[in-house]
């Protein structure tokens, strides 16, 4: 039997390495292709590489090519994946380094092509100097750019106020650059509900970070030498030494599409709960694919390592005779900008009230640790659950050191369907260092309880 895997990282060498686990080299050949030049390196850690928090590119990855080698796993780099053929149960990949091209059989196919970075058709973004983020060798090329042109390059213009765009922004104020963030929503972070970006917002201005919100970007404008030196909105021009694009990522699904695979409402591979696509014993996982909300009921695009790791693990025990199901997603991120901790999971207020549900919501405002500790935080809650049967369908903390991951309590809660009533009577650990008597996640289920009884 042979697997052929489409790309080396999270999904990909997931599915790879699980398949291996359970099957021996004498009963399953294993080839991957990779694009880039690494293999199972962490993406997320991006932004900190450029910031130069993590100072060697190698501490990124997980197993490198050899070692996936030394474990049977066939890996060529360098190796682009142009055509499936459904049909004929082939893959043709181009070796970009012989500049010749390759056709593989397979029995089992997995597509792990992840994302690509949204990149606007404005005039001038191609231009030198403007950088998006998504896989190791851009994060090269941009640390590397800031290295070289450090003494010239002060300003950083980032477009986007999503995850990676406040990712980079901290990136570039950690460098010390002065940086300028745009976007044309009214507040930072959209997954957040209004009055939880405006805490965003504040706390961007507050560490020095110019915010731009409710603004368009129409161009990029460039020197003679083609560097971008400008981005043009339709509020004025915003001086710019570098550019990081943070505008959200795209399902890298033209492959797919080009063989016939269907594709879902989201844009990416649709699959189902054991990761199958529509043709028989080819899978998709990671960033490429589309899974389910468990809330929601409908089909879900949510780009994130964690899925990726746990998609690519299912698909290796399938392809291999296994049976396991994927429980889809609620919608759990966290992320860093400075000093603050941001985190949400389940619905937010606009998400609840599209879906058409009736539910309550609190917001409350408490401390890290024990108020009369040393080094407490302000930490700020917003929960929400439905009202009647109280279920927990949404939370998002914002705060200092010790805040964002109280957000998996919320987010155990509503993957068991817990309600704000079970909530308040779990049994969190407690000491002053590390909480008050009433932790903030218990405290804003206890205001949630109170607004249903009203």
């Amino acid at each position: 039997m042979r697997l052929v895997v489409v790309g080396g990282d999270a999904a990909g060498m997931s599915a790879a390495a699980q398949a291996r686990r359970r099957r021996t080299s004498d009963e399953l050949e294993i080839i991957a292709f990779e694009l880039g030049s690494y293999t199972s390196y962490s993406a997320c850690g991006l932004p900190y590489l450029v910031s130069g928090e993590v100072a060697d590119e190698e501490a990124l990855v997980a197993r490198s090519p050899e070692e996936h080698r030394a474990r049977g796993i066939d890996v060529r780099l360098r190796h682009e994946v142009i055509a499936i053929d459904v049909d004929t149960r082939t893959v043709t990949a181009r070796d970009l380094d012989a500049g010749r091209d390759v056709i593989e059989p397979f029995d089992e196919l997995v597509i792990a092509t992840g994302a690509t970075p949204f990149r606007p058709p404005l005039p001038g973004a191609d231009a030198q100097g403007v950088h998006g983020i998504q896989t190791m060798a851009d994060g090269l090329a941009l640390r590397d750019h800031l290295a070289r042109h450090a003494a010239a390059h002060r300003r950083a213009v980032v477009v986007g106020c999503g995850y990676v765009g406040l990712e980079m922004a901290d990136a570039m104020r950690t460098r010390d650059l002065d940086v300028t963030v745009v976007d044309r929503n009214p507040h930072p972070m959209t997954t957040l509900d209004p009055d939880m970006g405006k805490l965003v917002h504040e706390a961007l201005r507050g560490i020095g970070i110019d915010v731009r919100t409710e603004t368009h970007v129409e161009a990029f404008e460039t020197d003679n030498d083609g560097h971008v030196r400008a981005v043009v909105t339709d509020q004025g021009s915003l001086p710019a030494d570098v550019v990081v694009l943070g505008l959200g990522v795209r399902p890298n699904a033209d492959l797919a599409r080009n063989a016939g695979i269907r594709i879902g409402p989201t844009g990416a591979i649709a699959t189902d709960d054991h990761m199958a696509t529509s043709i028989e014993r080819v899978w998709a996982a990671g960033d490429c694919a589309e899974t389910y909300h468990r809330l929601t009921g409908r089909p879900a695009y949510i780009a994130l390592g964690t899925h990726a790791n746990k998609q690519g693990r299912i698909v290796g025990v399938n392809a291999t005779g296994g049976d396991e199901i994927f429980g889809g997603v609620i919608g759990t991120a966290i992320t860093k900008v400075c000093a603050y901790e941001i985190g949400r999971t389940g619905l937010s207020e606009t998400e609840a009230i599209a879906l058409g549900l009736d539910f309550v919501h609190a917001t409350i405002e408490s401390t890290t640790r024990a108020g009369y500790y040393p080094g407490t935080q302000p930490i700020t809650v917003k929960m929400l659950a439905e009202r009647g049967s109280g279920r927990v369908l949404g939370a998002q903390i914002i705060g200092r050191e010790g805040a964002a991951k109280r957000i998996d309590v919320a987010a155990t809660a509503i993957w068991a369907g817990l309600t704000v009533h079970d909530v308040v009577h779990l049994d969190l650990g407690y000491a002053p260092p590390f909480s008050s008597v009433w932790d903030p996640v218990l405290t804003a289920a206890r205001r949630v309880v109170a607004r249903l009884e009203e």
